[in-house]
């Protein structure tokens, strides 16, 4: 499906996002003629997904990238308030619709291990957005990806390469040392957890996989606004990181 461009240039504007400005238009007002000048103007401007044209069929990623059918935005909250579109958390996750040939490293030639069909959990803002078929699709290299899904809850997910899966089992401070409440945006994030789950490690130079140090049921303590972050069915909060943000093993 073409979308329609409206360009005043170099500014370009699909019409599939002009529903979000008139949402941002209610934080920052009605613009009036003469507001902003030229070169204001021209610093402006609205990214979307690539639209594929009707006429090609199919896209094949190469090297080891891997083409995902983007999961939708959540409408809701857990307890049943719409959100507006401009409040719906960007989306994780998606189902691998074809994978790349690989990458060789070194004289090695290492194939893509994530199925076709499989639910994956990806970086933030990692890859490049594809409107494909009327669907949202996400080019992205596979390391971007995090782990695999195979059931509804969070708290079963694989990780891959060097990534580990983390239950947080420190809770945010509530106040500062001199009593002040916080709200939900200055606390403190917490930085240590319990292991649940580990890749299989980073390739070295040769291709060979190298296994990580940490193993499950450690606790440990990593890097702040590190990794991603997850809450499960059961409330719980869960991130998922590379090893080298993890920076001690608490006994």
């Amino acid at each position: 499906m073409a979308a329609t461009q409206l360009t005043a240039s170099p500014v370009t504007v699909s019409a599939r996002s002009l529903a979000s400005l008139r949402a941002s238009s209610a934080k920052f007002g009605t613009l009036k003629p003469g507001t902003l000048k030229q070169s204001q103007f021209r610093s402006f401007v609205v990214r979307a997904a690539s639209v594929v044209a009707p006429k090609y069929t199919s896209i094949k990623p190469l090297g080891d990238r891997v083409l995902v059918k983007i999961k939708e935005a959540e409408e809701k909250t857990m307890g049943g308030i719409l959100l507006p579109s401009t409040a719906q958390s960007k989306p994780q996750g998606g189902e691998v619709v074809t994978v790349g040939e690989g990458r060789t490293i070194g004289k090695t030639k290492i194939d893509i291990d994530v199925p076709t069909g499989a639910q994956i959990i990806y970086s933030k803002y990692a890859g490049t957005e594809v409107e494909f078929n009327d669907v949202q699709h996400l080019i992205l290299k596979e390391d971007d990806i995090v782990g695999l899904l195979e059931t509804e809850d969070i708290k079963d997910l694989k990780p891959l390469n060097d990534r580990v899966f983390i239950k947080v089992v420190a809770e945010a401070e509530e106040k500062t040392a001199g009593g002040l409440l916080l709200t939900e945006t200055t606390k403190e994030k917490p930085s240590i957890g319990t292991v649940i789950a580990v890749g299989p490690g980073s390739l070295d130079e040769e291709g060979k996989r190298q296994p990580l140090s940490i193993s499950t049921g450690s606790t440990v303590l990593y890097s702040k606004y590190a990794g991603n972050d997850f809450k499960g069915k059961d409330g719980s909060n869960y991130i998922a990181l590379r090893a080298s943000d993890v920076m001690a093993i608490l006994s």
